[in-house]
């Protein structure tokens, strides 16, 4: 895992030594928006008007991130509007890379470059930054709109809404103060709570990730128990974000990242609502869990040394969920 230096690569892991051993996550600097009608949206310029086969998005199957993304194109019915290429799952000394030697990483099926990091010197020769997915690129203007994967969601929840016809709306505007509030602590203690249990580098470190990160999902089992999403009865983009963590949390965070206190399958509400937004259609067909799972255990060297890939637990995400 490296980043780019006004334009050049460089192999270089996230320094923790300067945050106390702590994993601090650095922001999107790509946030253009994709409009209906082409207008400014909330950050960035103009000029990015919804249209058909306009727009590119790479991803990789194993980034919660990029999932996101995968998963609101399915339910908006982008795919035959917005096309993909993904990443091979090995991240090593390149970072992403358009290999195809592994089922489901497609190459750039766009412009046949070999790395994830050329994508961002064609938007920009002197980049300087992280190389991370999902990419939104526009065919057009030849250029980044967005590396920010919470953006891409929310355009992609309504901008193409007069392309698709598709108005399912997963961030309806009168619930959006509560979908912000659960949005937050959810991303801080869990979506990248995981992420700073199990880069950390101290015990000190690792232990104030870790107790947020289960009174979190302790949280969530009761809060589940009375409701049936996060927005009580209405399925919301704070359920596809939570979802992309669960969906990872027993395969990989609960070994991997030391998050080893409960699994998910131990909390029985939890559990059965994993299990239901996994069979909602289309779903199911945006998880890849052997990118998942052979990413995280091969490509970060500095855990797990050996890249030895464990044989995890048999679980079924088909298995009724009994939600009604």
């Amino acid at each position: 895992m490296g980043l780019l230096v006004d334009g050049t690569w460089t192999d270089q892991w996230y320094d923790t030594k300067s945050h106390g051993g702590k994993f601090v996550r650095s922001a999107a600097q790509f946030r253009n928006w994709i409009t209906a009608d082409g207008s400014a949206g909330p950050s960035g310029k103009a000029g990015f008007q919804a249209a058909s086969g306009r727009y590119h998005l790479y991803v990789s199957y194993a980034c919660p991130w990029a999932h996101r993304t995968l998963i609101f194109r399915t339910l908006k019915g982008l795919e035959e509007h917005i096309t993909v290429s993904a990443v091979h799952p090995d991240m090593f000394s390149e970072g992403w890379t358009f290999e195809t030697d592994d089922h489901g990483a497609t190459g750039d099926t766009l412009y046949g470059l070999s790395h994830a990091h050329s994508v961002y010197t064609k938007a920009d020769p002197t980049y300087s930054g992280r190389v991370t997915v999902p990419i939104l690129w526009d065919k057009q203007q030849q250029t980044i709109v967005s590396n920010e994967s919470s953006e891409i969601i929310r355009m992609f929840n309504s901008a193409f809404d007069g392309v698709t016809g598709n108005t399912l709306d997963f961030w309806p505007e009168e619930e959006r103060d509560a979908i912000e509030e659960v949005n937050q602590r959810i991303y801080d203690t869990l979506n990248n709570g995981v992420y700073k249990s199990g880069f950390a580098t101290t015990q000190e470190a690792y232990d104030a990730a870790i107790y947020p990160l289960f009174d979190t999902l302790d949280w969530l089992e009761e809060h589940l128990s009375e409701n049936r999403y996060l927005m009580e009865d209405q399925i919301t983009e704070a359920d596809w974000r939570l979802f992309t963590t669960l969906i990872r949390f027993d395969p990989v965070y609960h070994l991997h990242f030391k998050c080893n206190r409960k699994r998910i399958v131990d909390y029985p509400n939890l559990w059965a609502y994993t299990r239901e937004l996994y069979q909602v259609p289309g779903v199911a067909e945006t998880v890849n869990f052997k990118h998942i799972v052979d990413h995280y255990l091969r490509s970060h060297t500095s855990i797990n040394p050996h890249q030895i890939v464990p044989i995890n637990p048999v679980i079924d995400y088909d298995a009724p969920h009994g939600r009604g």
